[in-house]
């Protein structure tokens, strides 16, 4: 890998010109493509092979009339009482009659012909049907929905519309540019260049507009829901700088080691480009991986950010090499620019000029300012002191953890609902109005479908039904059933008592299947957002363990190819379990129970969006495994090439810690400014992967590892005789490219 990567990166960089301008005509290209063929994002989850969705398919096509959005306009009179005078009756037919106008609905129901009024006379709900799907509601549409009532408004009326028409693409614009705008003062104190610094980063965005511009191409064909794209930006920003500032510090190095340019260059992308290869490979392997939880919109999502962590892997190996030929030596600070010859190549060096500058190069992130080893450096005293103290860090470190983790036992999973909206949207405004006047479960209604053979099996299954779920603990109401046109299908409406995401309705809805589950002669499904909501968050609780295992078991096979070791693996996916259970703990104890919730801008704590965990694992995996690469592959080659365990441990940490703690704070930054999002969904994923990165790059790899790396000693670097023999070798250190090379050098004396 090494050797094609070196290969890779020195052509890229005599051929800058041509390489950058294929980029530019990708970006552009795809570009032009997403403005023409972008397609809606979708914002229902659908689940197929539950209950809930083979009813919600049966009610599609028994009554398509029902088959678009639906919305639920939230009507408060002045006084209790009022909707019963000639005045408030007057005022709701007015309202109804407004929605009917409104581009796009089908009918809108007058609540006194349904009872939709409350006991007080005080509160009404108008339920209006449109035609059209709610992925398909434009925003005029939305807009002459959401100006319902002003007329009533303006005499003292409060009209709140809702319902799933008003679900929305989450808005992506300027929080999340803090950030970029962190992460870019990161590059800055990390190279003390603003050229290097800027190359970074705008090498990160290239990928990043490519990435995003082939998603919204491809969103025409392939269905996204809405938190796709964020989740693809998201990584996207935070692996391309990443992956960037890695073969940048690396190209720096060399050149302060006295290699030519494009010698540089090939050495960087050979080695640095290597570690980013493998790190983007296991986080590609892990999202793609999502698929075996047979979740449609999952594999989607999971795809769309692998998709843009391949071209942040790309781009880093071809563009950044091109860039940074570009940059020369102003990618170094202005003290050291003068030891580095100008605009040199290896063609134009002597072979025997070479000899000494090329084959002694041992690559190091961290310089005294001639260039030479800085043993002083912050990142060889925090080795120096953790590997002395290594016991007592180990116990520190993992009790910490383990405090952080003990909310994530409490973790509870739900789709979200406008219950959780921020405060003051128009989804959440309607939301409490309803719980206001008619109470929570009026927000989670559940529909039963009854199916029989024919029209009579149906109308004798039909009473049973609604006794055996009137009969269920914590319903509050039944509906009459309405039938299909043929009379073989009815639709029962129920009304809980408590809200949607409520456990008592989780148990309500497994208490209700369990009754009419010996119905003869109809089938009895129960669906609405509630049901599949819940079944949603079951099927991805039982996948969680399973996906768990697989990534866990991955770990160690793929680190057990780079580092030729069985306990090294063991050690890492040990070190993945904890960082994966103390950001459980912290999510679960901000987003669920509450604590701290006003610094995250938190309006209503509640359950965890039901993919939140297994997205998370598939994430922080990659990114683990990122700075595990890249600490201990420089461990692995000092421990190779004679020095002592403990000294290699030390040397390891050394020479990476500057680069990884830039690369931690960066992704931190990226992930963390999603957290200023309004949508909860967006702001919990930013928070728990901005957590979750500061845990495992800091307390995990920083910190656990050298000591454990050091309690270990040489037995760390145990691999049985047999099993050296069947792995093959990957070369991610670059040590066959450094022998070719230095044989090559040899050779030409």
């Amino acid at each position: 890998m090494a050797t094609l990567l070196y290969r890779l990166g020195r052509g890229s960089m005599r051929r800058r010109r041509l390489v950058a301008a294929i980029w530019l005509v990708v970006l552009v290209g795809l570009g032009l493509a997403a403005a023409t063929l972008r397609g809606p994002t979708a914002s229902n989850f659908t689940m197929p092979g539950t209950e809930s969705q083979r009813a919600l398919d049966l009610l599609n096509e028994q009554f398509p009339a029902a088959a678009g959005a639906t919305g639920t306009i939230a009507v408060k009179a002045p006084a209790p009482g009022q909707l019963g005078t000639p005045d408030g009756q007057a005022a709701i037919q007015s309202i109804v009659q407004e929605a009917t106008t409104v581009p796009g609905v089908l009918a809108a129901v007058d609540p006194f012909q349904v009872g939709s009024v409350s006991p007080d006379g005080q509160y009404a709900l108008i339920q209006v049907q449109f035609n059209d799907g709610a992925d398909q509601i434009t925003e005029e549409q939305r807009e002459a929905y959401e100006q319902l009532g002003t007329q009533a408004e303006a005499r003292g009326w409060q009209v709140a519309p809702g319902g799933e028409v008003l679900n929305t693409e989450p808005e992506v614009g300027s929080t999340e540019a803090i950030g970029v705008a962190v992460a870019l003062v990161v590059l800055v104190v990390t190279f003390g260049s603003l050229v290097a610094a800027g190359m970074t980063m705008l090498n990160a965005l290239i990928g990043v507009g490519v990435g995003m511009a082939g998603l919204f191409a491809l969103s025409g064909v392939i269905e996204l829901t809405s938190t796709a794209p964020i989740l693809a930006l998201m990584l996207g920003l935070a692996v391309g700088i990443d992956y960037s500032l890695f073969i940048t510090s690396r190209y720096r190095q060399n050149l302060l080691d006295g290699m030519p340019a494009d010698e540089a260059i090939g050495r960087a992308v050979g080695t640095a480009g290597s570690a980013v290869t493998f790190a983007g490979a296991t986080v590609v392997i892990a999202l793609a991986g999502l698929a075996v939880v047979n979740i449609p919109f999952l594999t989607v999502m999971g795809l769309a950010a692998a998709g843009t962590v391949t071209v942040a892997v790309l781009v880093a190996v071809t563009l950044q090499p091109a860039l940074l030929g570009f940059a020369g030596r102003r990618v170094l600070p202005r003290r050291l620019r003068s030891s580095v010859p100008v605009a040199l190549t290896a063609d134009d060096i002597p072979d025997a000029a070479r000899r000494s500058d090329v084959t002694t190069h041992r690559a190091a992130p961290e310089t005294a300012p001639n260039g030479s080893e800085d043993t002083s450096a912050f990142g060889f005293r925090w080795a120096r002191l953790v590997t002395r103290l290594r016991i007592p860090v180990i116990l520190v470190s993992l009790l910490g953890l383990g405090l952080l983790a003990l909310p994530a036992p409490d973790m509870r999973l739900a789709l979200p609902d406008a219950g959780t909206a921020p405060v003051g949207s128009a989804a959440r405004v309607s939301n409490d109005l309803i719980t206001e006047g008619f109470g929570p479960g009026f927000t989670g209604r559940l529909a039963v479908v009854v199916a029989g053979d024919d029209a009579a099996a149906t109308a004798a299954a039909v009473p049973q039904v609604t006794a055996l779920v009137q009969g269920t603990d914590n319903v509050l109401a039944v509906a009459p059933p309405q039938l299909s046109p043929d009379g073989r299908t009815a639709l029962l409406g129920v009304i809980p008592q408590t809200g949607p995401t409520d456990p008592a309705t989780e148990t309500m809805v497994h208490d209700i299947r369990a009754a009419v589950g010996g119905i003869q002669g109809a089938d009895v499904l129960l669906t609405g957002v509630t049901a599949i909501g819940i079944d949603i968050s079951e099927k991805l609780s039982d996948a969680l363990p399973i996906y768990l295992a697989l990534v866990v078991g991955l770990s160690i096979l793929l680190l057990m190819l780079v580092f030729r070791s069985v306990l090294v693996p063991v050690k890492a996916a040990l070190g993945f379990l904890l960082t994966v259970a103390a950001t459980f703990g912290l999510t679960v104890a901000v987003f669920q129970q509450g604590h701290l919730a006003d610094l995250v801008g938190l309006d209503t704590p509640g359950p965890l969006i039901s993919f939140l965990p297994i997205l998370l694992i598939g994430i922080l995996f990659g990114l683990a495994m990122d700075y595990e690469v890249f600490l201990v592959s420089r461990m692995r080659e000092d421990f190779v090439h004679g020095d002592t365990a403990q000294q290699a441990t030390i040397n390891g940490m050394g020479h990476g810690a500057r680069v990884v703690t830039a690369a931690a704070l960066i992704m931190t930054s990226v992930f963390g400014g999603f957290i200023f999002l309004d949508d909860p969904v967006i702001k919990s994923m930013g928070f728990a992967l901005a957590i979750g990165v500061a845990i495992d790059a800091f307390v995990v790899r920083m910190t656990i590892v050298p000591a454990v790396m050091s309690l270990l000693g040489k037995v760390a670097w145990w691999l049985p005789r047999w099993l050296d023999r069947a792995l093959p070798n990957v070369d991610i250190e670059g040590e066959k490219l450094r022998a070719r090379l230095d044989d090559k050098v040899g050779a030409g004396a």
